[in-house]
C-alpha cells in the first residue's frame, strides 16, 4: 500500500524509538516491583488458568493463562510481580511493531512518534500494572495488521504475508475474541479503499491460516458446551432476547464515548474523530487505519446504547487509531497529547506503588485492589485453626483470591454447586463434589443456605478498608450434605 507521496525514509527510527520505549518499560518494571496492589479478581483467575493449562476457559480464550504460566515458571515464583510482568513487556513489543508499520508507510519520523505515542497511552499505562487479555492480544493484533498491509503491497511474496497475517490474527483471537473485529474491518476497507482490496487467493489463505490457528479453541468450545460463547452472549445479554433486554440508553452511550477520551487520551480521541470528517483529504494508509479503528468504536457504541459497555471494550481500535492520528498530528497538539498522556503514564504506576497510602476522602484511591489477600489469609487461618481442610465460597471475588493466596496451603477450595449453567469458572471446574463427606467451612458473602439457620458462625465481620469495606462476611462450619445430600 502506497502513501501517495514521495518514498519515505524508513531507516533510522528503531534506535531512538527503542531507546525511549525501553526506558519507559524499564521504569514501569521497576515501579511494578514496588507495586502494592493485590491481584484483582480477573488477574487471580488468569493465574489459576495458568495452573490448569487448556485450549479454552470459561470466559476467555487461553493465551493469557499460557503466558502467565510461562512467566511464573521461568521466574520460579507466583508473586504478583511475576504474574504481571508480561504486561509492560507485551506493550513495549506492540509499540515497536506499530513503529515498524508507520516506518513503512510514512517514514522514520512517523515511526518514532507512533511508538512513543502508543507506549504512553492511558490504556497502556493501566495495562502495564494490571495484566489483561487486551494486553496479551495487542502485539499479535499489531503483527496481523502489519502483515496484512505487506500483503496488500502486491509483492511476489504476498501468499507468505497472507499466511502470516492469518496466523497472527489467530494468535490474537486466542488472546481475546475482540480480534474478530479485524476481519470485519478488512472487509469494510476493501469496499471503501481500492488499494485495500486483496487478491481472493491471498484473502483465502489468510482465512485458512486463521481458522487453523484458532481450531484448538473451537474444538475445546464444542467439547465444553460452547462455554466461552455463552459467556460472551451473557455480556451482550440483549442478543438473547432483544425485545426484552435491549434498551435505548443515551446515558450509557454518552458514558462510554466519554470514557474513550480517557482510554486513548483526550487529544488523540478527538483527532481520531476529526480524521473521519477529513476523510477526503487523507492518504490511503490513513484511511485504512481509520477503517480499522472507528468501526470498532461504532460497534461497541451500539452495545453501550443497547445494554451498556465497559470502557476497554473498544481497546482494539486504538492500535490502528494510533497509526491514523500521530503521523499527521500538528506539533502543538502532539505536545499537548504527550503532556497529558505522559503525565497519566507516569502517575498510574507511581500510584500503584503507593496504593495503601494514596487516599482521597479517607479511603485509598485504589481501594478495590487492596485487602483481598488479607481477607483470604484471614479465612485460611480460620480454616486451619478449626481443623477444616475444605472451604467453600459463594462469591467469585472471594474464590479468585482464595485460590491464589491459598496456593501453598493444604486446603481444598470449592465453589457453590451451580443450579443450571455454571455462572463462572469456579462453579464450572471447582464446584463442591457430590460425594464429599464431612464438614466444609462455608464463607457467606451473601445469604447463607437454609441449613445454616441456627448455626453460630465461626466468624462474622465487615472490613473497614480495602475491597471488602463494609461488606459483611460470615464463616460457618456446615456439613457438605447441605448441598450434595
Amino acid at each position: 500500500m502506497r502513501t501517495g507521496a514521495a518514498t519515505p525514509d524508513r531507516h533510522g527510527w528503531l534506535g531512538p524509538a527503542a531507546a525511549v520505549v525501553l526506558a519507559v518499560t524499564a521504569l514501569r518494571v521497576w515501579l511494578l516491583w514496588l507495586n502494592r496492589m493485590d491481584l484483582f479478581v480477573d488477574e487471580a483467575q488468569y493465574w489459576l488458568w495458568g495452573r490448569e493449562l487448556a485450549f479454552g476457559y470459561y470466559s476467555k480464550p487461553p493465551m493469557i493463562g499460557w503466558v502467565i504460566r510461562a512467566a511464573t515458571e521461568l521466574a520460579g515464583s507466583d508473586a504478583p510481580f511475576w504474574v504481571r510482568l508480561p504486561a509492560p513487556l507485551f506493550h513495549a513489543a506492540t509499540a515497536l511493531i506499530l513503529g515498524r508499520i508507520a516506518a513503512g508507510l510514512w517514514g522514520a519520523r512517523a515511526a518514532i512518534w507512533v511508538a512513543l505515542g502508543y507506549v504512553t497511552l492511558p490504556m497502556v499505562a493501566v495495562g502495564s500494572i494490571l495484566i489483561s487479555t487486551d494486553t496479551i492480544m495487542f502485539p499479535f493484533l499489531a503483527l496481523a495488521l502489519g502483515f496484512w498491509i505487506k500483503m496488500l503491497s502486491r509483492s511476489a511474496a504476498a501468499p507468505g504475508w497472507a499466511l502470516a497475517a492469518g496466523v497472527a490474527l489467530g494468535l490474537a483471537f486466542l488472546s481475546k475474541y475482540a480480534a474478530i473485529y479485524y476481519p470485519l474491518c478488512a472487509a469494510l476497507a476493501a469496499l471503501l479503499i481500492p488499494s485495500a482490496r486483496p487478491r481472493l487467493r491471498d484473502a483465502g489463505l489468510a482465512l485458512l491460516a486463521f481458522a487453523a490457528t484458532i481450531s484448538p479453541n473451537v474444538i475445546w468450545n464444542l467439547q465444553n458446551g460452547m462455554t466461552t460463547l455463552e459467556h460472551t452472549l451473557d455480556n451482550a445479554d440483549w442478543v438473547r432476547a432483544p425485545s426484552e433486554r435491549a434498551g435505548f440508553d443515551i446515558s450509557g452511550l454518552t458514558e462510554f464515548l466519554g470514557s474513550q477520551f480517557a482510554v486513548f487520551g483526550p487529544v488523540l480521541f478527538a483527532a481520531l474523530l476529526w480524521g473521519v470528517l477529513r476523510w477526503a483529504r487523507q492518504d490511503a494508509p490513513t484511511r485504512l487505519m481509520l477503517v480499522f479503528a472507528l468501526p470498532v468504536v461504532a460497534i461497541v457504541s451500539v452495545e453501550a446504547l443497547l445494554s451498556g459497555a465497559y470502557a476497554n471494550w473498544a481497546a482494539a481500535a486504538y492500535l490502528a487509531g494510533t497509526l491514523a492520528v500521530l503521523p499527521r498530528l500538528g506539533r502543538g497538539w502532539r505536545i499537548s497529547s504527550f503532556a497529558i498522556n505522559g503525565t497519566v503514564a507516569l502517575a498510574l504506576p507511581v500510584l500503584g506503588a503507593f496504593a495503601p497510602v494514596a487516599s482521597l476522602g479517607g479511603h485509598p484511591l485504589l481501594e478495590r485492589y487492596l485487602g483481598r489477600a488479607d481477607m483470604s489469609t484471614t479465612i485460611l487461618d480460620i480454616a486451619e485453626a478449626d481443623g477444616e481442610s475444605a472451604i467453600m465460597a459463594d462469591n467469585r471475588d472471594l474464590l479468585a483470591d482464595l485460590f491464589y493466596t491459598g496456593r501453598d496451603r493444604d486446603v481444598s477450595i470449592y465453589a457453590l454447586p451451580p443450579a443450571g449453567r455454571a455462572p463462572n469458572h469456579y462453579a464450572l471446574r471447582h464446584a463442591l463434589p457430590d460425594d464429599l463427606e464431612g464438614d466444609v467451612l462455608y464463607v457467606a458473602g451473601g445469604i447463607p443456605p437454609a441449613c445454616a439457620e441456627g448455626v453460630t458462625p465461626l466468624a462474622d465481620f465487615a472490613p473497614e478498608t480495602g475491597a471488602y469495606r463494609g461488606k459483611r462476611i460470615r464463616i460457618f462450619r456446615l456439613p457438605a450434605s447441605c448441598w450434595n445430600g
